[in-house]
């Protein structure tokens, strides 16, 4: 299901795509907390595994689309690092049951049913929540697009600077990535150097979340323990317990400050501090395992909390967070699936690998961690790119080189730019600058027939490349007053100012500003390079 998911998040929408995994969870629960044989209980866990695989490859997308520019980073970060909330919660529902329904069916039966819980508010309150501006543009729908930006992003000011600049940038973004990628498919994740600078990434956090000696520590904890001397099996699950507290803790605090000191800085002290730890860790359990030395072995104890704080400071919270916003929006769906092939992979070879060695080496198989570890610092040093800072758009560019970038800040900028000097007008009273050029059209002016409507309000025109010509939507024109309506149902017309889109020259220089008598105010373009 995991190759197919990303067509199902692409086609039908990040919200629909959820709405369909929660329903099938659903659907698989039912079936679970019904089963009467072994064969029935894994095919309805296998049904819930398709309806994860769909949330988990549509909900980190919709998030980081969705957000606010400033808590992208943040927002997306604590969609990861919950795991140990719904951990928590679940290993205290199974405790309980098992300390009062000893010996009863329901012992295993109401677990299961209360999978069904989270799935079915999800279901329920995607329908809530506004889609993703960047899949209604790429399919067409941009003004519901920027009805979502200028609600959520700019509290309904229809000409605030942001829903332009944001806006402008999806627009070329898009046009960029149709330029360079006539289709899209899985081989596309591998047929540009950019996208493969991204993929050597992608691939490589998948791997490291599973390989860096969490695995070691997460699934085989009890015999980690015996192996320092923790026998009784009641101090083993309050370790556990403790560890997992703990992690979420920790995992909470960095996703909040992940825009505050960065990704990159957070991904090498989390890489070195693991580092440390496990040579630590490599000398206290050689220590008890040879000399049966106490203190060692509860210096191995202590060091438990020390590692998972490196851990949880990068590869919980940004895991996901960092592989959506390097990958653009084209092949944002599948480069996050083909993520999580990889972190699965891992987590499989830890089931199998990690038990064999650790009977077959013992205290021994730290070291092999040790210089796996070393192993990925230097990748981390030699090939994370920072991404602070930076738009959605402008982050996933990064990888396609300087100009890419430069070329979409540029249109967000002119996108703002124009918004906030008609803004300012609007505010002033004037329907049009006497120091601008007047002309019948505004410059080059178009719109659909039917959605021009009014006069007398002020607009914006945002000249986008040729690049964008491939697109049905064309020039045209909606009315700020056109967008509420439309948010409300109320449909009609009216008074309002108008943003236009005008699709032509390959290459930008602005030569011209002009008012028209509706107001509008023309930005035509035609060097290769923006000028004031």
């Amino acid at each position: 299901m995991l190759p197919i998911a990303p067509y199902i998040s692409d086609g039908f929408g990040r919200n629909r795509a959820l709405s369909i995994g929660a329903f099938t969870v659903v659907g698989g629960v039912i079936l679970q907390a019904l089963s009467t044989s072994i064969g029935h209980f894994v095919a309805s866990r296998s049904i819930i595994g398709v309806g994860i695989t769909i949330i988990t490859n549509a909900a980190p997308v919709l998030i980081t689309e969705l957000a606010y520019p400033t808590h992208r980073g943040s927002l997306t970060a604590l969609y990861n690092t919950l795991w140990y909330f719904g951990s928590i919660i679940s290993a205290w529902v199974c405790y309980a049951t098992l300390r009062t329904l000893t010996g009863s069916v329901w012992e295993w039966r109401i677990p299961c049913l209360l999978q069904a819980a989270p799935a079915l508010f999800v279901g329920i309150a995607v329908l809530f929540i506004p889609n993703s501006p960047r899949w209604l543009v790429a399919k067409g729908r941009d003004a519901e697009a920027i009805a979502i930006l200028t609600k959520y992003h700019a509290n309904g000011r229809d000409r605030d600077p942001l829903v332009y600049f944001t806006y402008g940038q999806i627009r070329e973004a898009l046009a960029i990535e149709r330029e360079i990628n006539q289709t899209t498919s899985y081989l596309t994740l591998f047929k540009t150097p950019g996208n493969l600078r991204r993929m050597r990434i992608v691939f490589a956090l998948g791997f490291f979340s599973q390989w860096s000696g969490n695995g070691l520590i997460s699934y085989y904890l009890d015999p980690v323990l015996e192996n320092v001397g923790v026998e009784v099996a009641q101090t083993r699950a309050l370790i556990n317990g403790g560890i997992q507290i703990w992690c979420l803790f920790v995992a909470v605090s960095a996703a909040l400050l992940v825009d505050k000191i960065g990704r990159r800085p957070l991904f090498l002290m989390s890489n070195a501090g693991m580092l440390v730890v496990f040579i630590f860790w490599t000398l206290t359990t050689a220590l008890w395992t040879t000399q049966e030395n106490r203190p060692a072995a509860n210096a191995s104890i202590a060091l438990m909390p020390i590692y998972f704080l490196a851990y949880s400071i990068a590869y919980t919270p940004m895991l996901i967070s960092y592989t959506v916003e390097i990958l653009p929006y084209c092949i944002r769906a599948r480069g996050f699936a083909m993520m999580n092939l990889t972190v699965g992979i891992g987590i499989t070879t830890n089931q199998f690998v990690n038990p064999i060695a650790l009977k077959a080496l013992g205290w021994k198989l730290y070291i092999v961690y040790c210089c796996w570890l070393v192993f990925e610092l230097v990748y981390i040093f030699l090939y994370l790119v920072e991404t602070k800072g930076k738009t959605l758009e402008e982050t996933a560019a990064l990888f396609d080189g300087k100009e890419v970038v430069q070329n979409i800040e540029n249109v967000g900028n002119e996108a703002a730019h124009q918004s906030r000097h008609r803004y300012r007008r609007g505010l002033d009273g004037d329907g049009d600058d006497d120091d601008e050029d007047d002309g019948s059209g505004g410059g080059r002016s178009g719109g659909r027939s039917g959605e021009k409507r009014g006069g007398g309000g002020a607009g914006v025109e945002i000249a986008l490349s040729r690049r964008d010509s491939s697109r049905s939507v064309g020039a045209f024109s909606l009315s700020a007053s056109d967008y509420d309506q439309q948010e409300r149902g109320l449909g009609g017309g009216g008074g309002g100012g108008g943003l236009h889109h005008h699709v032509f020259g390959s290459r930008r220089k602005k030569t011209s500003t002009g008012v028209g008598s509706g107001g509008g105010m023309t930005d035509s373009r035609e060097g290769s390079i923006v000028k004031q």
